[in-house]
């Protein structure tokens, strides 16, 4: 199973993981996140520990998918690389779900000039 990189490889803008996720939502709904945006019942995004504001990251799951931006850091739940808002999580036929292992396609934002 391919591994997440610590960076961007330089062959490749984008690159696909396997890993585990979640969704978050009407607690954290009117507050902002950490790249600030405000979080409402319509927002698509997700959260990431470590890759940067802006960088899109599109899922798949059961034959739907859905791109997103990273917006938030997180999650905090020991085993998990994402989590999705729950509108994301929704679009994509993940909600239900709740968690679990999801693929997710990550593109970086380009370097600024």
């Amino acid at each position: 199973m391919p591994t997440e990189p610590t960076a961007q490889p330089s062959s490749s803008p984008s690159w696909t993981v396997f890993k585990a996720a979640t969704w978050y939502g009407p607690g954290f709904w009117g507050k902002s996140t950490a790249c600030g945006t405000l979080l409402t019942p319509t927002t698509i995004g997700v959260a990431h520990k470590k890759l940067p504001c802006g960088t899109l990251v599109t899922f798949s799951y059961a034959g739907r998918s859905v791109t997103a931006t990273v917006i938030d850091r997180g999650p905090f739940h020991k085993g998990y690389a994402w989590d999705l808002t729950k509108k994301t999580a929704k679009r994509v036929g993940f909600l239900a779900v709740g968690s679990g292992r999801i693929q997710a396609t990550v593109t970086p934002p380009a370097p600024a000039a």
